[in-house]
């Protein structure tokens, strides 16, 4: 684990790169699936950290479309294409918010907080204190659902996954801090959240996931 803070995601040609690759992501389609999967039947109100163009949250919008959501980010550019995404849904805020930072407390509770392929680029440190944010803004009966990139447990393993994704290693994201799947689920308990499990994995992307009962 590294506790170097790059990150390039606030860069609008770094964004624009991956949105231009996201759908070429192999399986990534099916770690989405498991993560509407993984969703409470009544869901009211959703949040979206790094919601990015707004993709996710209008997956989980159109599963469980009497919900009202709020996505947050802090990339310009994905602002922007989020904003226009939900132009005309009144169901939907989008806001500004580094993820360096704590969650606002003005957002209120959730039925689900989800997120994908975001919070990999805080800190270890970071990430950790972010799951215990995230816990206490859900509602008993409500979950946390994170599709995520995570660490492999070797250094051929990751190159492997660049390899897949035809990348070299020299092409790496700098804005990686990846932690591995146990470690994840780890802090998911330790936050108090219950039914922690690795619901989904292909190599690096993984979805991770808790539920709050009280």
């Amino acid at each position: 684990m590294t506790e170097t803070n790059v990150n390039r995601w606030s860069e609008t040609e770094w964004a624009l790169r991956y949105l231009g690759e996201r759908d070429a992501i192999p399986h990534r389609v099916e770690g989405m699936e498991v993560l509407l999967e993984l969703l409470p039947e009544r869901v009211d109100r959703v949040l979206d950290l790094g919601t990015g163009d707004g993709n996710t949250l209008a997956l989980v919008l159109a599963a469980r479309p009497t919900a009202t959501g709020i996505g947050l980010d802090f990339g310009v550019e994905m602002l922007e294409r989020a904003r226009a995404r939900f132009s005309d849904d009144d169901r939907v805020t989008i806001g500004h918010h580094d993820l360096d930072n704590p969650l606002p407390i003005d957002v209120g509770t959730f039925d689900a907080v989800v997120s994908s392929f975001a919070i990999h680029h805080l800190v270890p440190a970071r990430q950790r204190a972010l799951y215990t944010e995230i816990y206490d803004r859900i509602r008993p009966g409500g979950v946390f659902v994170n599709v995520e990139h995570v660490a492999s447990p070797t250094r051929e393993l990751h190159e492997e996954f660049l390899a897949a994704l035809g990348r070299t290693p020299e092409q790496d994201d700098p804005s990686n801090k990846l932690i591995a799947v146990p470690t994840h689920l780890e802090w998911l308990s330790g936050c108090g959240f219950v039914n922690v499990e690795c619901f989904w994995k292909w190599r690096e992307l993984a979805v991770v996931a808790g539920a709050r009962t009280v």
